[in-house]
């Protein structure tokens, strides 16, 4: 509840009470907050109402200085990408941080960024010459690539892979049609207000659906909507919610954000849609994604089975992500099944 609040007070811009932080047990205030990547946003409340410690310094500085190493990692990503004639698009947390009141309250864990898919191979080359080093390529919908000390780029061939939903694979199929060009820029893109919603709307549900998304995701959504207060179109947005089948989805979780950090009263849905999200963490866990993966196998001795079953033969293709020699030489994978099962033992 304190978190909760704390964020709310910072994103409205508004000192906390100096009642309901007296007192607080910062340690395990800020311990619950990085659950949620969400140490910064609560220490700028804090430091707002005058309190300083080190764990509050400690939590902005980390933030800002993550923030600046991927501005600028980001600055030249985009200009060798302008320079090589290839279209992007930034996406998520890369343009919700600038939508919080000040640098750095957004904490970020990657940078995401849409290309052009036939220029895999150029980007790569372009990664490689900015100093980056490639943790995955070829095996996902994205390609990853690190730069020491901090920066998790995450570059986008495909807003969806066909393995997760084929409704929301198809819908993004031919995104390049959505979007809309930059000013100042060569090859820049952007979706429309309505369609970022609708897109980070679909990206939440693949997390909560999986292993479940935490209070960040929550208060993104608060923020953006927030900022586009009476400017988007909200039939078009429900028309396409429909079309990915998240209309209800859409709505509890909009209510839950607009509740939680307008401070609102909250209702039963609210409640019950909030404790998976707190339980779940930023990246989800282990609990959630075992039990929603049972549901999707039927449920009850079969599902087990079927659940089981996947976990101890999972696809070839999924595996290369986490085993590259398997991305060259297939025929390993029947020794990776043996490996796994002994690993896991």
């Amino acid at each position: 509840e304190t978190v909760i609040y704390l964020a709310s007070c910072a994103v409205n811009e508004v000192k906390p009470d100096a009642d309901k932080i007296a007192g607080i047990d910062f340690e395990k205030i800020f311990s619950f907050a990085s659950y949620h990547v969400m140490g910064a946003v609560v220490g700028m409340a804090i430091e707002s109402a005058g309190v300083k410690n080190d764990h509050v310094k400690n939590a902005i500085s980390f933030s800002v200085r993550k923030n600046t190493f991927f501005e600028a990692a980001n600055n030249s990503v985009l200009r060798k990408l302008e320079e090589a004639g290839i279209w992007y698009m930034p996406l998520k947390g890369a343009v919700l941080k600038n939508y919080y009141p000040r640098f750095g309250m957004r904490e970020m864990s990657d940078h995401d960024i849409l290309f052009d898919a036939t220029r895999a191979e150029d980007v790569k080359r372009i990664m490689e010459s900015l100093s980056f080093t490639i943790k995955y390529f070829g095996t996902d919908n994205h390609d990853v690539y690190y730069k020491e000390p901090l920066c998790n780029f995450e570059m986008h061939r495909g807003l969806f892979g066909s393995s997760y939903d084929e409704k929301f694979y198809e819908y993004y199929a031919e995104v390049k049609s959505r979007l809309i060009k930059d000013d100042g820029n060569n090859y820049g893109y952007h979706f429309s207000p309505e369609d970022f919603y609708v897109y980070m709307t679909a990206h939440e549900y693949k997390h909560y659906s999986v292993g479940g998304t935490g209070l960040r995701s929550l208060l993104d959504v608060y923020v953006f909507l927030k900022k586009c207060e009476g400017l988007l179109d909200f039939d078009y947005v429900l028309s396409e919610m429909e079309k990915l089948e998240l209309s209800e989805f859409e709505e509890k979780n909009r209510r839950l954000a607009l509740n939680l950090f307008g401070n609102n009263e909250m209702t039963g849905d609210n409640r019950e849609m909030l404790e998976y999200v707190v339980h779940s963490g930023a990246y989800g866990n282990v609990k959630n994604s075992v039990r929603n993966r049972l549901k999707k196998y039927g449920g009850g001795g079969l599902g087990k089975i079927r659940y089981v079953l996947s976990k101890l033969f999972p696809p070839v293709n999924s595996m290369k992500s986490t085993y590259p020699k398997l991305r060259e030489h297939e025929i390993y994978y029947p020794a990776l099944i043996v490996f796994r099962l002994l690993k896991a033992i």
